[in-house]
């Protein structure tokens, strides 16, 4: 009996680890993909001049190998950071920019209409 209630235990707490490194990995390739273009910009600039001075060495494989390397160097990166924030401890549901992945919502101004003072009242009740 007691060992079927730690089994089950580790198993949630397994699946608690295994979520947050899911939406970390999530968010970090939203974060990669919205707020770093740019620097995808640049690393797509240097892979395509890369994959020209490569082409003399390596004619039919030179932009699968600058491609491919390009790719998983990124979703390395994306892992290696996902994996720390969990392995930190640092959960998704903690972090207080993340509102945009709960579905909460905060709003930055609050809109006063003229007729205000008339009708904010029964808005309210």
């Amino acid at each position: 009996m007691q060992l079927t209630e730690k089994n089950t235990w580790h198993q949630v707490e397994t699946l608690v680890v295994l979520k947050s490194f899911l939406i970390w990995s999530f968010t970090l390739t939203v974060c990669l993909l919205v707020i770093g273009f740019p620097l995808i910009v640049l690393m797509m600039t240097v892979g395509a001049l890369l994959a020209v001075i490569l082409h003399s060495v390596l004619p039919v494989s030179s932009v699968l190998l600058v491609a491919g390397s390009m790719i998983s160097l990124n979703l390395l990166a994306v892992f290696i950071g996902a994996g720390l924030l969990t392995a930190k401890g640092i959960h998704p549901q903690e972090v207080s920019w993340l509102r945009w992945l709960h579905g909460e919502d905060k709003p930055a101004n609050i809109s006063v209409y003229a007729s205000c003072p008339l009708t904010c009242e029964l808005s309210r009740s």
